[in-house]
Parts: structure tokens; sequence; C-alpha cells
């Protein structure tokens, strides 16, 4: 298989980014970003995004590339992914998409639905909707135009479930009917995955200590910054990982509740892995690159 297509997939804080750059170096390969909040150029700090220096050692893409102010779907996403792919591919380059959003993966693997465009009259009217009824009597009336959204949607995800609404007042289908209706950006024979894992113990002290370096290299003025420019408090930038435990306590309780947040997150991440992407290998992120590779090759 030439070029080749690898997809590293795991937890944050498992050593995603530290291995598919060793592996970059190996093989001439560039990295493509799967991360939703890593997108964001306001978050360098925050989402633990590779630094200039390692940006230096291989190419990458897909990383500080939109505005806070923007919205990124998983279409948006797959979109530029795959441009980047083709020109990878022209120029006879290896690929390494490496990442913690598994709806990125699965895109590429299983496929996105083609759902037809919202019209912006739909979309502000469910916008207000939600703001009148709040979460709990809105998800309830998306369960019953569309249950299985309604009950996968995780709680307090307001984007995913006005989407649902929308998808369905614009075309009169489920979002759910529609996602069935799909096809792989990928073909099977073009990439090969893995999950990284690690054991529980190791993985939360690798989060505690991200966490502190973000306190000490200036998570807290990112946060200001961000703060700032006044954007819409809905907006997936602004519902990053310690943005509000940042900007609404004192440093030492900011630090306490963004621990106790990522390692919950990093729970709801290995669930997700362990459901949708099951029949991934799996490598051990203490193994380093020989694991990884050793596992890519299964």
């Amino acid at each position: 298989m030439f070029p080749p297509i690898w997809l590293i997939a795991g937890p944050t804080a498992s050593g995603k980014s530290a291995l598919a750059l060793e592996l970059a170096e190996r093989t001439g390969a560039e990295i493509i970003g799967a991360d939703s909040m890593q997108l964001y150029a306001d978050l360098s700090i925050l989402t633990a995004r590779p630094s200039a220096a390692e940006e230096a050692r291989a190419p990458h893409h897909l990383i500080g590339v939109a505005d806070a102010a923007e919205v990124w779907s998983v279409g948006r996403w797959l979109t530029e992914a795959m441009r980047v792919l083709g020109d990878l591919r022209r120029r006879g380059k290896g690929a390494i998409v490496v990442g913690g959003t598994g709806l990125y993966f699965r895109a590429l693997t299983v496929g996105l639905a083609s759902v037809p465009p919202v019209p912006p009259g739909v979309r502000a009217a469910v916008k207000a909707r939600y703001e009148a009824l709040g979460e709990a009597a809105f998800r309830e009336r998306l369960a019953s135009l569309d249950a299985i959204a309604a009950a996968r949607i995780a709680p307090g995800d307001r984007q995913r479930l006005t989407r649902a609404q929308e998808v369905f007042e614009a075309s009169g289908r489920s979002l759910t009917d529609w996602q069935a209706d799909t096809a792989p950006a990928l073909a099977p024979g073009q990439w090969r995955g893995l999950v990284l894992t690690l054991p529980r113990a190791e993985l939360y002290r690798r989060i505690d200590a991200r966490l502190e370096t973000m306190n000490a290299t200036g998570a807290l003025d990112e946060v200001k910054a961000l703060l700032a420019r006044g954007l819409d408090p809905g907006l997936p930038a602004m519902k990053a990982l310690g943005v509000a435990s940042f900007a609404h306590l004192g440093p030492a309780e900011a630090l306490a509740e963004a621990k106790t947040e990522t390692r919950r997150y990093a729970k709801r991440q290995i669930a997700w892995f362990n459901h949708q992407m099951a029949d991934w290998p799996r490598a051990d992120a203490a193994g380093g690159v020989e694991a990884a590779l050793s596992a890519l090759q299964r």
C-alpha cells in the first residue's frame, strides 16, 4: 500500500502526538490533526497543540487553522482532510491522521451522511426553540422524531442536539436515517489504524501532569484572551476543556476542576473507542513506535 495512510486514535494525554511525530520522522509521512479543538488557533495551550519546534520536525495539517468564531462540523473537517490526503498522495507522501475525535475517524472509515444544507431560517428557529425550552424538553421533543439521536447525544451537547432537529425540519428525514446511507471516505484497503491504550492510573497521572504544565505556561491568559473577544458561548471553541474552569474559578480550584473534567472526558473517549472501533488493533502507548508499527501491520 503506497503511500500509506495510518490512523492513530486514543484518549487525551495518551501520547498520540509524540508517537505520530516519531513515526513521521522515520517514514517521511506528514501529520493530519484529527482533534476538534486543536483546530482552533486560539487554543494552543489548553488543547496541548504541538509546539512550533514539534511542527518544525514534520509537516502538520489541520492544526491551528480555524478561528474561535468559526464552527467546524465533522463534514468540514472531512472535506479538508480529504483535500490534504489527495495532495499528499500526489506528492508521494504518506499520511498519519492522529487525534482523539472519534467522529473524524468514523467519517473517514465508515462514512458521513450527505445531509442537505439547512436554511438559515430553520437554524435560527431551532436555536430559539432550544433557548426557550431548555435541554431536557428540547431533547424530549427530538426523541419523538429521532429517538436514536436523542439517546446517543451526550448531555450538554447543544450543537448536536440542535443539528439533529435542524436536519429533520429541513429535510423531513431524521439525521439517523441520513447517517445510515453512508459510504467510507477511505476504502478498506487504503488505511491501517490503531488505538493507543494506557493503564488508567498512568493515563490519569499524565492528564494531571499535562494540566499542571498548562497552568504554569499560560492557560489562564489564553482563556482571558478568548473571553475578551466576546464570542457566543455556544461556539465549540468556547466549550473546550478547561475554558469554563479557568474563566470562573480561582487558580487552584480551576486546576482541580480541569483535571476532573479531563479525566471524565478521557473515560468517554475510551468508551467510544471500545464501542465504535472495537475491531481496531490496540497498542500500549508505553511501547513507543515499535509497538505501534507492529499493531499497524496486523
